[in-house]
């Protein structure tokens, strides 16, 4: 996958007399409308045969977003990471979808498809996972090309399970599935998130040297042939302790 090789790397900004907390490290904030989502953000798929998820960035209820409109189709909207997730674990960002979808599952892979999810991947030192688990990413390699991460969370708004739901992708277990938002009872508005990426790693995976390679926003409906219509916006990552600093709305 060439998105992982592109070389954009994203650190933590450094400034006299500033303490890591007080950081705001944007990773995704858009200034203008485009057809095009900028560098160093990608559409990434992963098979030719199945429609593309289309992206693009547009002024939506006052926000400026990635606006993501999916039928049938899959790909991920994505973009390189070099995250310092001590200083740094926060990630903030807004999101809202039109509806949930209808059908999907995410307990089945016929039914793992998603309105809305935010996916962070990571790489892990080889020396911290066993045998088992490098030979069973060496052979889901093999089969799916080398974007298969050494772990990765997907925080998804759901159409079925509660709110605060945990669980192992349907495909491999090397992906968690955190559910923020489900139903329809929030859909039509732009919804703020916060969570501790470094400490939902560690929840899922246990305690490692995390590098954060990946962030990646998506609409998926490639397995149950819907419909979804999403927006994600101003996402960056903050310290531990320091607030989410979103930008204010403007007319």
């Amino acid at each position: 996958m060439t998105v992982l090789s592109m070389g954009w790397l994203i650190t933590t900004p450094s400034a006299a007399g500033a303490t890591a907390a007080q950081f705001t490290v944007p990773v995704g904030a858009f200034n203008q409308e485009t057809q095009t989502p900028p560098e160093p953000w990608q559409v990434v798929s992963f098979d030719a045969d199945i429609p593309e998820t289309r992206y693009r960035i547009i002024r939506w209820d006052k926000v400026m977003a990635i606006e993501a409109t999916a039928e049938a189709s899959m790909a991920l909207l994505a973009r390189p990471l070099d995250m310092d997730l001590v200083n740094t674990p926060v990630l903030c960002w807004r999101w809202r979808v039109d509806a949930p979808l209808k059908s999907a599952d995410m307990a089945h892979k016929f039914g793992d498809d998603y309105a809305a999810r935010v996916y962070v991947a990571f790489d892990l030192p080889e020396r911290e996972m066993d045998w088992t688990t490098r030979l069973k990413l060496r052979l889901a390699r093999q089969l799916f090309g080398d974007h298969v991460p050494d772990a990765a969370l997907n925080y998804v708004w759901d159409n079925r399970y509660p709110i605060g739901t945990e669980r192992a992708n349907a495909y491999t277990e090397r992906t968690q599935m955190l559910i923020l938002q489900s139903g329809a009872d929030k859909a039509g508005q732009w919804m703020v998130e916060r969570r501790n990426v470094l400490a939902d790693a560690e929840q899922a995976f246990g305690k490692r040297d995390f590098k954060a390679k990946l962030l990646a926003v998506a609409s998926d409906t490639d397995n149950t042939g819907e419909k979804a219509h999403a927006g994600f916006a101003d996402l960056h990552f903050v310290g531990a302790d320091a607030a989410c600093d979103f930008p204010p709305v403007k007319d």
